[in-house]
């Protein structure tokens, strides 16, 4: 063991409001994915903007899972993660070449003009155009966040500081269905202030990257040697910091080495960590996690619950979402990552066949359930919701950003981050239509999704907690007996 390993470290107040300031980065990306489900059912909102969806939904008898299905109500959602897909790349170049911090200053910047553009919004234009700038701050903030809480988090609590950014997306998604339910009572201009206030969060990241400082390893791998040992003194809490200094500089001079690191991540040591970034990122969305997150109010509403109480059972799987994610914090570093998908996988995959059967066999495409099964419902949303958040949850965005070598590392997060968004996307857009063809089936389409992801994690994927982050390659990838053939 090296003596980074024997945790030489202090959490002092300064180590922690690091942490706490860059989790905002989460914030704003939960609240703007609580927001937009919210705002889309908003009627002030459909008139002004999607009169066409607005018509549909208000005909008496509407069929139960096709009224909400529009190309252009789906891209307002969408438009936003094809931005931050574009945007990461972007990113991943600014966080190497100009650090961790004034890529997440940046981000927050291009969020708060986000909000600005939003809630003036006269036309379809200006929201789009909004959205973007939404997209590229959540293109800056997810590259950057997690990255920035992986580097500076001592090893053995570094799965439970990286999932702060997981924790605090839950926190945004919750204040988001909040905000909907006091907004949605306010005409005409409810949904401005939803909207508007997503600028909160990022005026505080703003200020925190201010605060907090750049992290050793973007330091010196920029060739600030001493600044990075002050930063890591700094971030540790105690003067004696060489040993893992000494650790640091050796993987920087690795990473000099490497003059382009997207064309290196086809070699041997970045092809497990590439493979498993982005089949986690995609398996985090076929999980079909976000389409009932997003549309969770629309979701609950076609189980016959009339608006305020749809918004009201977002509120209860909110809740659900935030404590469950408390569940990793304390068990990630404890159990280890495995064994927390794999328990998810089963509780997953069980609930989402009840829901399935009990919709197939009790909804029909007008009417509504009786409120038994209603309740059984969202008992079931709440068990799903609880597994997926201690589990493909935060591990979809710790498990990448400490398994790439520092050479490759934003360029391989860079692919977490894009693919993820290419997903959410693929799903915000297709989900609506989907629900509108497949009906109740849906969930059992993504039941055998979670199947499969079992099976990758069990074949697949290596227990990483407690290995240093730039001891992966030795110490996990040439022991594992399917990746070691690379090697």
């Amino acid at each position: 063991m090296s003596m980074a390993e024997k945790n030489n470290s202090k959490i002092t107040i300064y180590v922690l409001s690091c942490w706490i300031f860059a989790a905002f980065g989460g914030l704003m990306f939960g609240y703007d994915i609580g927001i937009s489900g919210g705002v889309s059912g908003m009627d002030d909102f459909l008139k002004k903007f999607f009169p066409q969806v607005y018509e549909r939904k208000s005909h008496a008898k509407e069929n139960n899972y096709c009224k909400y299905d529009d190309q252009l109500l789906q891209l307002f959602t969408s438009s936003l993660y094809l931005s931050a897909l574009v945007a990461s790349f972007f990113a991943s170049k600014a966080a190497t070449k100009f650090g961790r911090r004034p890529t997440i200053c940046m981000a927050s910047i291009f969020f708060l003009a986000g909000a600005v553009l939003s809630a003036a919004a006269k036309n379809k234009l200006m929201l789009i155009f909004g959205r973007i700038l939404f997209g590229i701050g959540v293109g800056f903030g997810n590259e950057t966040v997690p990255l920035f809480l992986t580097e500076v988090a001592p090893i053995q609590h570094r799965g439970a500081v990286n999932i702060l950014f997981q924790l605090f997306v839950t926190i945004g998604i919750f204040i988001a269905n909040l905000v909907n339910y006091g907004t949605s009572m306010i005409h005409p201009h409810g949904w401005r202030l939803s909207l508007g206030f997503a600028a909160v969060p990022a005026i505080v990241l703003l200020v925190g990257s201010f605060v907090i400082t750049d992290t050793p390893s973007s330091l010196i791998e920029r060739g600030k040697d001493e600044q990075g040992k002050a930063a890591l003194k700094k971030i540790r809490g105690v003067n004696d910091v060489e040993v893992e200094y000494q650790e640091i500089m050796a993987a920087c001079e690795q990473a000099k080495l490497v003059k382009h690191p997207f064309r290196n991540l086809a070699k041997a040591a970045s092809i497990p960590p590439l493979v498993i970034a982005i089949l986690l990122q995609i398996f985090q969305q076929f999980t079909g996690i976000n389409a009932i997150m997003f549309y969770a109010p629309v979701l609950f509403q076609t189980m016959g619950f009339k608006t305020d109480g749809s918004l009201l059972s977002s509120v209860i799987t909110g809740l659900v979402n935030v404590g469950s994610t408390f569940v990793s914090i304390y068990l990630v570093d404890k159990i280890g990552r495995r064994k927390l998908l794999l328990q998810a996988c089963c509780q997953m995959l069980i609930s989402q066949l009840a829901i399935g059967a009990i919709l197939v066999t009790n909804l029909e495409e007008t009417g509504t359930l009786d409120r038994k099964l209603a309740a059984i419902v969202v008992f079931l949303v709440c068990t799903y919701v609880m597994s997926f958040a201690w589990s493909w949850g935060p591990l979809g965005w710790l498990i990448p950003s400490e398994t790439f070598p520092l050479e490759t590392r934003t360029a391989g997060f860079a692919f977490a981050v894009s693919t993820n968004m290419l997903f959410t996307s693929l799903i915000a857009q297709a989900f609506l239509t989907m629900l509108c063809t497949m009906q109740a089936y849906i969930f059992f389409f993504f039941s055998g999704w979670i199947v499969v992801m079992g099976l990758f994690v069990i074949f697949f994927l290596p227990e990483t907690k407690g290995v240093p982050i730039d001891s992966m390659v030795e110490r996990v990838w040439m022991q594992h007996p399917v990746w070691k053939k690379l090697f």
